[in-house]
């Protein structure tokens, strides 16, 4: 049963990443705009390989390939993704206090990679 379990959360996990990866790849052209107008620095390659590493790394916490690796990964990009495009500092108001949050979701998100990272397959 715990594995089950287990197994549920690294699908839940992993599966975040790989949905929104592909979402970014879906809406590539717009999400690329509101990146430049925000200032944030060569937004096609480096939303292009982050999408890509997203899905990517995503699929290998959901299916146990080189997990530990997979998710360490997933650790760097989602502090650097956060420090670049959900740079709350820089604004007021409810736009502040939407990216904030989103910026505090993401500790709890690489709290649970840090755990996919030192669980046995």
């Amino acid at each position: 049963m715990y594995s089950v379990i287990q197994q549920l959360g690294f699908l839940l996990l992993g599966g975040v990443f790989v949905w929104a990866g592909l979402e970014h790849f879906l809406r590539f052209r717009t999400i690329t705009a509101q990146l430049g107008e925000q200032g944030f620095p060569a937004p096609i390659p480096l939303l292009a390989a982050g999408s890509l590493l997203e899905v990517a790394a995503g699929l290998c916490v959901v299916l146990g390939f080189y997990r530990p690796y997979a998710a360490a990964a997933l650790v760097g990009f989602t502090i650097a993704a956060s420090a670049l495009a959900l740079n709350f500092w820089r604004y007021s108001g409810q736009q502040r206090q939407g990216l904030r949050s989103a910026f505090i979701i993401n500790f709890a998100v690489i709290g649970g990679l840090i755990l996919a990272m030192t669980m046995a397959q």
